[in-house]
């Protein structure tokens, strides 16, 4: 059984959390905003092999042109969601460590109920940091094939958000050492960056490699995001949506059971 109340609190400790750390805001922007300044206005002018249009004055599926900053910016988010997504199991962590997790343990409440509140408190943090980014992106020069693709692109970060925070918690619950959980998913987390296509086109990667960047979820929601902003993508906006949608739901699930089995102290 849900209890609404305790999704709703737990929904409300991470938002206070999130905007009384202002320094961890700059600090989630401030490498996304190195790469688009360094590496998207960088190579903006430099054909990319196996970009579609490219920035050499080519037409990307004979109707635009397709610059390296355009084709970034969905990567750049999709990375920094990745991040900070990832990072939120660090607060069961930080909550085992000061005792307020054995607390809310022992609360008249369903687990499942506490595991929804964080994983909606860590989603709509990641969301604002990505819509953040995604509105300096347009400052800087970014302008997506069409407005109103920047709606399917949120349901795509949104997604994006939900699997990487249900990610975190598998590891969280299976873990007792912030140091050892740091270092873990540094260790999982840049293999999913760098397998996603994030930073160029999954057609350079070779072709014994790419399986493996077929079962990368961030694979769909960067590939997602392109479909919708760019129109130039590998998979169709709905087979990507159908794939990252179940990635999430296997995701809430897993963390779901192993917060639910994991020690309090």
């Amino acid at each position: 059984m849900i209890h609404w109340t305790a999704v709703a609190v737990m929904w409300l400790r991470e938002m206070k959390r999130f905007l009384r750390a202002r320094s961890r805001i700059v600090g989630a922007l401030a490498m996304p905003l190195f790469f688009l300044a360094f590496m998207g206005l960088g190579f903006n002018r430099m054909a990319v092999p196996g970009l579609a249009g490219g920035a050499a004055g080519g037409a990307a599926a004979g109707t635009h042109t397709l610059s390296y900053l355009r084709f970034l910016v969905p990567g750049i988010i999709g990375m920094s969601m990745l991040f900070t997504s990832t990072f939120a199991g660090l607060s069961v962590l930080w909550d085992r460590e000061f005792g307020f997790l054995k607390e809310i343990m022992v609360a008249p409440v369903s687990r499942v109920s506490l595991v929804l509140g964080r994983i909606a408190g860590g989603t709509t943090t990641t969301l604002i940091q990505g819509l953040l980014l995604l509105s300096v992106s347009i400052a800087l020069g970014f302008r997506p094939r069409s407005w109103a693709g920047l709606v399917p692109a949120v349901l795509f970060m949104f997604f994006i958000a939900v699997t990487f925070i249900g990610l975190g918690l598998v590891f969280a619950s299976n873990m007792k050492d912030m140091q050892g959980f740091s270092i873990i998913m540094n260790f999982i987390m840049f293999p999913l960056l760098f397998l996603s296509g994030a930073l160029y086109p999954m057609k350079n990667l070779p072709v014994w490699l790419r399986p493996l960047s077929y079962a990368d979820p961030l694979t769909y929601g960067i590939d997602g995001m392109r479909a919708t902003l760019l129109g130039v993508s590998m998979f169709s906006a709905a087979l990507n949506l159908a794939v990252l949608a179940g990635f999430s739901l296997i995701m809430v699930v897993l963390g779901a059971y192993f917060f639910e089995h994991s020690e309090s102290v």
